[in-house]
Parts: C-alpha cells; structure tokens; sequence
C-alpha cells in the first residue's frame, strides 16, 4: 500500500530537498538573475519558468531510479554500460562533472570573497585564505551538512530581502505573468541564457540528489513524499531566483554587488544592504562545500572511488585549490561567474542524456519508468538545452 504523505513527513522531505535548492542559489544565480533585470528588463523571465520546471523533471527523475533500484545514478550508469565501453563512459561523465564542479568554484570562492570584502573592508587575498583554509578543514573532517544548511537558512533570509524590494518594482501582474511564460532571446542575450539555465538546473546536483536519497527501510522516503519535497523546495528557489531579476530592473546602470547593496539598502534600511553582503558570503561558502564533496561523490558514485580515502579527498582538493586560484588571482568575479554558469549549461545536455535513458529501461525501473509525460518533459529540456548550448559553442567558433 502506498505510503500516505503526513503534514510531518513532507515538511521534512520539504527540508531534505531544500539542499537542492540551496546548492543552485548561489553566487551565480545572484549574479546571473540580477544582470538578466538590470539588462534585458522582463524578456529572460521565461528562462527561469523553463530552468525551475526542469530542475523538477531532473532531479525528481534522479531521485526515482534511487528509490526504484536503490543504487544512485553513477551506479546505475556503471552496471549498465560495462566493459572497456563503460569505463569510458564513466570517465567522459567524470570528467565533465569535475570540469564543472571545478568552474562553480571559482564562481563559488570569488563569490563568498566579494561578499565578505563589502562587509568587512578586508582585503580580497587575506579573506580568500581563510576562506579557503576553513572549507578544506571542514570537507577533511566531514562536518559540512550542518553549516552548510545554516548558512542556506541565511540566504534564503536575503531572498526574502529581494521579495519585499521585488514588490517596488515598476511591473504589473499580467507583464510579469506574459514575460514568465513567453520565450524570446534578445541581441546579445545568449550566453547569459545558458548561464541562468547552468546555474539553475545543476548538473553534478543530479548525482549529489540521487546518492543522498535515504533507501533504509528507517529513514527511507515514499516516491510521494520525494516528489512533495522536491517540488516545494525547487519552486520555492525559482521564486527566489526570479525576484533576484526582479530586483534587478532597479539597477539602470552597469551591475556591480555594491550597486545591488545600495538598491536593498535604499529600499529597505542600511541593515538590508549587510544582509546582503552576508548573504553573498553564505550563499558562495556553502556551495564552496557541496561543489568539491560533489565532484568527490560523483567519483565515489561512477569510478567506485573509496570514500575518504586518498584519491577521494585529493579530487575535492583540486576543486578547492582551483577556486582558491582564481579568488587570490584576485580577479574580476562578475564575468567569471557568468563564463562558469554558461560553461555548465552547456555541459548539461552531455549528463542528461544519460539520466533519460536510464529512467526508460523498463527492465530496470519497472513501474517506476518514465511515463510519455515524464519523457516529454525531460526531452524538452535534453533538447532545448542542447540547442542552446551548440549555438553557443557555434558563434564561440565563429568569432576565434
């Protein structure tokens, strides 16, 4: 008999999924949705609709083949393919998750490092280190999880922030309903769609989601509660990335995280301008966690890597040292941001792909293989990511 969904149960599968959401709000998404206001007014709203729904459609179908096989995608992956044929597979999606696990942290570090300097003044190399050092003492010892949430909790506060300013926002119901759901891509835009669309449907978040699903009979969790949990958490962080775009239509001129600050302090009161800055912090520090133990997991998940072991820990060491490079490079953290977003946008389609076969193979999954709706909504994301990502690699080698 299916499991009934009580009021305790889904807010705790709410909380649990919440990571999720927490993981693609970072300084990308801030960055991202904000220069998408400031520049483009409402046109790229609709790319938010798109990349929330698909980050549902993934990431539920992630956590699915879990609960229908209790082995997470990686695994899945590695007992479908075999051979010499499967261990290049396994290795091309390695790649391409380290690859992007180590973009998001140059995003992540350069993030939590802007933030900290507009808060404190302190120079941008001293602040790096630190941040640096207490990341890697606490990825070596395993106390993440609990941070990591606390910190989300702070920047879900900022998001509340950006709603009340949202509110000031010269924009009528029916335009911001119209530019929700009308596609358009103006002159110019191209780029920072794949970049929204990067920094929102997370591709190393689909093997980080399906290897924390909880499969014990004690704490596991229904495929109703699964899907309560990661549709309230993944909706409530679109919301929050589209007030961030919001917020930026208040921005005329060029976008800068202290032109951002004043806008909340402006709106709101000096506290809001901190929060702001403290949240940015929060925001780049905490996914300065999930990226490396994600590349780490990733490894665990599809080269059978021990956990903790050497190789295990000098991978999250390499995603950290990548993003420490660039934060004491000290350079300029916007366009990094933005470049690292578009970057795993574009590597999206590649990790997906493989996500949809494995959610057909009926012999595997059984009743919980995809249905033609399910297969509908993920082909359209497969599809238009994939578009999207080859016409940006076109005009890339167009203009070299």
């Amino acid at each position: 008999m299916p499991k009934n969904v009580s009021f305790r149960s889904g807010l705790g599968s709410i909380l649990f999924w919440s990571v999720i959401s927490a993981a693609f709000i970072g300084p990308g998404s801030v960055t991202a949705c904000a220069i998408a206001g400031s520049q483009y007014g409402l046109q790229l709203l609709w790319v938010l609709t798109f990349a929330t729904l698909g980050t549902v459609w993934l990431q539920e179908a992630a956590a699915r083949l879990t609960i229908a096989t209790g082995s997470d995608l990686g695994q899945v992956i590695t007992q479908t393919y075999t051979g010499a044929r499967g261990r290049r597979i396994a290795w091309a999606l390695f790649g391409a998750i380290f690859l992007g696990c180590a973009a998001y942290q140059a995003g992540n570090i350069l993030g939590a490092v802007s933030g900290l300097v507009l808060l404190t003044g302190v120079s941008a190399p001293v602040i790096t280190l630190a941040v640096g050092a207490v990341c890697i003492v606490l990825l070596w010892i395993g106390s993440t999880q609990g941070l990591a949430n606390m910190l989300g909790l702070v920047v879900f506060a900022m998001g509340g922030a950006f709603v009340y300013v949202a509110f000031g926002t010269p924009v009528t119901p029916a335009a911001l309903t119209k530019a929700l759901i009308t596609p358009a891509i103006p002159t110019g835009s191209l780029l920072l769609i794949n970049g929204l669309i990067g920094t929102t449907i997370v591709p190393y978040n689909l093997f980080f989601g399906s290897s924390i699903v909880p499969t014990d009979s004690a704490s596991g969790q229904s495929l109703s509660e699964m899907r309560l949990g990661i549709w309230v958490a993944v909706i409530l962080g679109g919301i929050i990335s589209v007030v961030l775009l919001l917020a930026g239509l208040l921005i005329p001129t060029d976008f800068s995280y202290p032109h951002m600050a004043q806008v909340l302090a402006d709106r709101i009161g000096p506290w809001a301008g901190s929060l702001f800055a403290f949240g940015l912090f929060a925001a780049g520090f905490a996914s300065s966690l999930t990226a490396p133990l994600a590349a780490s997991v990733t490894a665990n998940s599809l080269l059978g890597v021990p956990k903790n072991g050497v190789a295990y820990r000098a991978i999250w060491l390499i995603v950290m040292a990548t993003g420490l490079t660039f934060g004491l490079l000290n350079v300029t953290p916007i366009p990094v941001i933005l470049a690292v977003q578009a970057i795993n946008g574009i590597l999206l389609p590649f990790v997906t792909v493989f996500l949809f076969i494995a959610v057909n193979n009926r012999t595997l999954l059984g009743q919980y293989c995809n249905t033609l709706t399910q297969n509908l909504s993920m082909g359209l994301v497969v599809l238009v990511t994939a578009v999207l990502g080859l016409w940006n690699v076109w005009l890339a080698i167009r203009a070299f």
